[in-house]
C-alpha cells in the first residue's frame, strides 16, 4: 500500500463535475510541443475544458459553448500559454472527440 501524500509523489488530482464526454482525445504535434516549452499539462486544460471553464474566449465564444451543452455543438476553449501562445481545445458536436491544437492549425 503507498502511503505517500501527494506531494511526495507529483501526482495531483482535481475532483470536479464533468459537463459532457470528451470522446477520444488527441493533440497536434504542435500543441504538444508548445506545452511541454510552458510547462503545461494538458490533462490540466482537459479538466478545464470538461468543468466549463472556457478559458479566455469572448463572451459571445464563451456563451455558444453554454448553449452547446444543451445543444450538443461544438465546444471551444482557448488557454493562453506563458509564452503567448494559445492552445484550442476543441470537441467535436457528437463528442466523438476533442483534440488540442494551435489556432494556426485549425
Amino acid at each position: 500500500m503507498n502511503t505517500d501524500t501527494p506531494e511526495q509523489t507529483g501526482i495531483h488530482v482535481a475532483i470536479t463535475a464533468m459537463l459532457f464526454e470528451p470522446g477520444q482525445v488527441v493533440a497536434t504535434p504542435g500543441a504538444l510541443d508548445t506545452m511541454k516549452t510552458n510547462g503545461c499539462q494538458s490533462l490540466d486544460l482537459l479538466i478545464r475544458h470538461l468543468a466549463g471553464d472556457w478559458g479566455v474566449v469572448p463572451e459571445e465564444d464563451a456563451q455558444t459553448n453554454q448553449e452547446a451543452l444543451s445543444e450538443g455543438s461544438r465546444i471551444l476553449s482557448s488557454y493562453p500559454m506563458p509564452n503567448g501562445a494559445r492552445i484550442w481545445v476543441i470537441t467535436e458536436a457528437d463528442r466523438s472527440s476533442t483534440t488540442f491544437l494551435l489556432p494556426e492549425e485549425y
